[in-house]
């Protein structure tokens, strides 16, 4: 099983890279955010995931360990299968998954290709028990869990009431998460919200 490449990149095609390792070319698919900051010739390293099948032997290649969990837990779902993984991974992030399945943001789903609401309601429904207790991503010091959000706390309630206000989901739960870290673990709803607004503020108007 491979777990890893390094090499230089020869080419780089649609859903898919050619890695040259030391005059052998593998082929590797990948998500479009992953392609997109590729050229051929320059160094790359990537984790990989391989599925072995009776007709085929497919590598998956992923900018690190956390984008490839992201992969398998995504895979994992009812009818997800490598290709909508891929997609979904070309149009949000780690974290940003991460933000999605705690806030249950089922149109940052739908926003990959070929992901309707149906899939996407699914994916929401499956992941969100499954990634209970993980920290949010690089705000693990804020002390805010996915336990918390999903069961509900101030920054659950703080993030509910920006989302009524008609912000996004998982923005108003990155807003919030900022907020925690700043004002702590006892911070009220209220300071929450006020804290909240301000990151969600463009950033040439807050005085």
């Amino acid at each position: 099983m491979i777990a890893k490449l390094r090499g230089t990149v020869d080419s780089v095609g649609e859903d898919s890279l050619v890695v040259d390792v030391n005059g052998v070319g593998y082929l590797v698919f990948a998500s479009a955010r992953l392609l997109g900051r590729l050229s051929t010739g320059s160094p790359v390293s990537l984790t990989i995931e391989t599925h072995v099948r009776e007709d085929h032997i497919h590598l998956y290649g992923f900018e690190d360990d956390v984008e490839r969990d992201w992969f398998r837990r995504l895979t994992g779902v009812q009818g997800v299968g490598t290709k909508a993984a891929l997609a979904i991974l070309g149009v949000l992030g780690s974290a940003q998954l991460l933000d999605a399945v705690i806030s249950r943001d089922v149109a940052a789903f739908r926003r990959a290709p070929g992901v309707g609401p149906k899939l996407a309601g699914r994916i929401v429904n499956e992941l969100k028990d499954k990634i209970a207790g993980v920290a949010l991503g690089s705000d693990a010091g804020a002390g805010l869990r996915v336990g918390e959000a999903i069961a509900g706390s101030p920054t659950s309630d703080a993030v509910s009431a920006l989302v009524n206000l008609g912000y996004g989901a998982s923005e108003a739960l990155r807003a919030v998460t900022a907020a925690a870290r700043t004002l702590g673990d006892d911070a009220r709803v209220e300071q929450l919200i006020r804290s909240g607004l301000v990151e969600l503020a463009p950033k040439d108007s807050v005085s």
